[in-house]
């Protein structure tokens, strides 16, 4: 399977309750077809309390959202854009941009 999208990219989110906020890719799953995106998708966890220095609490975490729920923004461009590959001359395969046919990597 083809990296569509890769960590550092910018991405815009397209459902939920961080539609069309964007972050920078912070780690992608790449077996349960995820990213984890910074500060979005926040998520509250219960921590229990382990030892008697340490207190329990509610933590924030960011959860990681499928990557069909993300699209990747184009540098030149600056939209959303889906992401397609193409062969350049010297042999390496990069990412394009559907809309603007430029190369992403």
């Amino acid at each position: 399977m083809a990296a569509r999208v890769k960590r550092d990219d910018t991405v815009e989110i397209n459902t939920g309750k961080d539609r069309g906020k964007r972050g920078q890719v912070r780690s992608v799953l790449v077996k349960e077809q995820r990213v984890v995106v910074a500060g979005l998708n926040i998520a509250k966890r219960h921590r229990r309390q382990r030892t008697m220095t340490e207190s329990s609490a509610i933590v924030e975490i960011e959860a990681p959202l499928h990557v069909s729920n993300v699209q990747v923004v184009c540098p030149s461009c600056t939209k959303a854009v889906r992401v397609g590959f193409k062969h350049l001359e010297d042999g390496r395969k990069v990412r394009v941009c559907k809309a603007c046919r430029e190369a992403i990597d």
